[in-house]
């Protein structure tokens, strides 16, 4: 666990961000007392909607014609 005191971190940002980015997580801690944490954020470059298909055995035009008749019942 690193902790950098409020004063180091702001003399040595661009420091302590590298070593969250390596140990994954630094600390700074106030005269008062408090604690803060800092990490990395995950970064996904894929889509949360990004999802395999199914194969259900139903052609385009077949979607296409049950989207088409629900349409014109309402």
């Amino acid at each position: 666990m690193v902790i950098f005191s409020y004063s180091k971190a702001r003399q040595q940002f661009s420091s302590l961000l590298d070593k969250a980015s390596k140990d994954g997580q630094v600390f700074i801690k106030r005269r008062n007392g408090q604690v803060f944490s800092i990490k990395p954020e995950v970064n996904n470059k894929k889509s949360p909607l990004d999802v395999e298909g199914l194969d259900i055995g139903i052609s385009k035009n077949e979607i296409l014609n049950f989207i088409y008749e629900s349409r014109k019942r309402t």
